[in-house]
């Protein structure tokens, strides 16, 4: 049984959900290339065909640090979204933690998931402010209002499965440049907002900033990001392997644009620390580092 559903309730769930994925998928695919058809939409495509000239001083390629925080990235979203799922769902934690400065006790779940949260701001923070340095900025930062009907075009081009032509080793097409930007600029700082507000950092006593940002309000969009990461996670990874997957993988794994295996190595060993990093995040394991900061106890 897993929850109150036996295995084979659960792949029937699945195969049924699997199934009606691909028939959705099948008729929006049907559906996209009809509209291609349609008068002035291939003169459309043509005029904007899902990207734009971006500003000269941005270098190509994917500098070290670039390929490193993402890699941080990767790791530390993965293991946010599964402690802070745990947290959600948890009836009876398997420890608790108290600060060190006597502060409220809290379940070991809840202590993973903020203290990956800070990692995962501070790695953050290091990548915007070298992303504004190099002069990277300006690759997921629209710097032109031709973003917009070259995103629809990417997007429409995506939906027929006849993928945009790109070079992403130079320029990203503007569809995957406003995700980025909403991703960076908008869905980091609102999970950060949100989670801030809901953690034992956010003081109580403050009766006025507490009734201007309930904590209510905090807790129905924090859940509904996390949403928006996975399914972001979800499709970024699926075009990636669709869309080319050893010279994608060899641009942010390896630092090169020549297509080979070596970024598909560097992300197998990518991929086994973070497998390794999901199973060492349990209590037996964590309870020395907490100890640490605090006291781990079984009540």
């Amino acid at each position: 049984m897993i929850g109150s559903k036996s295995l084979g309730q659960w792949s029937k769930l699945v195969g049924l959900g699997l199934g009606g994925l691909i028939v959705v998928a099948g008729i929006l695919i049907l559906a996209a290339r009809g509209v291609t058809t349609l008068p002035g939409v291939p003169e459309f495509l043509e005029r904007y065909p899902g990207e734009y000239h971006i500003p000269d001083f941005v270098d190509p390629g994917f500098p070290g640090w670039v390929r490193w925080t993402h890699f941080l990235n990767i790791f530390f979203m993965v293991l946010i979204i599964r402690s802070g799922l745990q947290v959600r769902h948890q009836q009876k934690p398997p420890a608790f933690y108290t600060p060190k400065n006597g502060g409220k006790k809290i379940s070991i779940n809840l202590w993973l998931h903020t203290s990956l949260d800070l990692l995962w701001l501070a790695n953050g923070v290091v990548f915007v402010v070298l992303l504004f340095v190099s002069g990277h900025w300006a690759r997921i930062v629209p710097t032109s209002w031709e973003v917009f009907p070259n995103a629809l075009s990417a997007a429409l081009q995506y939906a027929t499965m006849e993928w945009p032509m790109e070079d992403a080793w130079v320029n990203y097409n503007a569809l995957q440049q406003l995700m980025y930007f909403i991703v960076v600029f908008i869905a980091a700082p609102l999970a950060a907002i949100t989670g801030v507000r809901m953690s034992e950092w956010w003081p109580k006593d403050a009766s006025t900033l507490n009734k201007i940002y309930p904590a209510p309000l905090a807790r129905a969009i924090h859940f509904p990001t996390m949403l928006f990461f996975v399914f972001f996670i979800l499709v970024h990874v699926f075009l990636v392997f669709t869309t080319g997957l050893r010279q994608n993988l060899g641009y942010m794994f390896a630092g090169t644009d020549v297509v080979g295996w070596a970024g598909l190595i560097w992300f197998l060993i990518a991929m086994v620390v973070v497998v390794a990093g999901w199973f060492a995040a349990r209590p037996l394991l964590l309870a020395p580092i907490a100890n640490l900061f605090g006291r781990v106890s079984s009540r």
